[in-house]
């Protein structure tokens, strides 16, 4: 039997300074992390492996692979990644990018402001469904992208196929865009195949009036 008086192990996070740190009533704490490609490999390996998360790119990837593209990333100053963490928790990993610099600018007008995101959630935990949730980590995030970072515009751009996480962006207020094909990009670290997405927007003013 656990003893009662025995105080909970520090969450592995907690030393970490975040770049960003909110929080929400009844909700919790949301600390947005650096990503740590090695340290974190583990975790994020498990998330992209899964079948739901197909539309990530990584699904048979091993971890040392996993932990390869995103320590590249690291090198990179127009892309980056980042581990979400609700009370002590990873719930989340996010990735932002400057359009200019991906091949999502071949496919449309960029605006001075833009930035570039992706998001991909942990799987649900043994409590099932979590009405809100969602919807109020994604809040939090794009209080960080827009306002913590200065940017004028959210650009998205999910599988035409991944009708969750279309779904999802248009819940938190993003406008459809147009469907594209992203270019296939073939680096040495890296390799994109040719993508059908369909892109979605979020303007400061739209997420955060007044």
């Amino acid at each position: 039997m656990a003893d009662p008086h025995t105080s909970p192990s520090p969450s592995p996070y907690a030393s970490r300074t975040p770049v960003h740190e909110q929080e929400l009533d009844g909700f919790g704490t949301v600390r947005v992390l650096r990503l740590d490609a090695e340290a974190d490999a583990g975790v994020i390996h498990r998330w992209v492996s899964e079948e739901r998360a197909a539309f990530w790119g990584m699904n048979g990837l091993t971890r040392e692979r996993v932990a390869g593209i995103y320590a590249h990333m690291d090198t990179l100053d127009t892309h980056h990644a980042f581990l979400v963490v609700k009370d002590g928790e990873p719930v989340a990993l996010l990735q932002t990018y400057e359009p200019e610099a991906d091949r999502v600018s071949e496919c449309y007008d960029a605006e001075p402001g833009d930035i570039g995101v992706h998001l991909l959630l942990a799987p649900a935990g043994t409590e099932g469904a979590r009405p809100g949730w969602t919807a109020a980590l994604a809040g939090s995030l794009m209080a960080y992208v827009l306002l913590g970072l200065d940017r004028k515009r959210i650009v998205v751009d999910p599988d035409v196929d991944n009708e969750k996480a279309i779904a999802r962006f248009l819940r938190q207020g993003f406008t459809a865009g147009p469907a594209v094909v992203l270019p296939e990009v073939d680096l040495p670290d890296v390799y994109l195949p040719e993508k059908k997405a369909q892109l979605a927007f979020l303007r400061r003013e739209v997420a955060f009036p007044g």
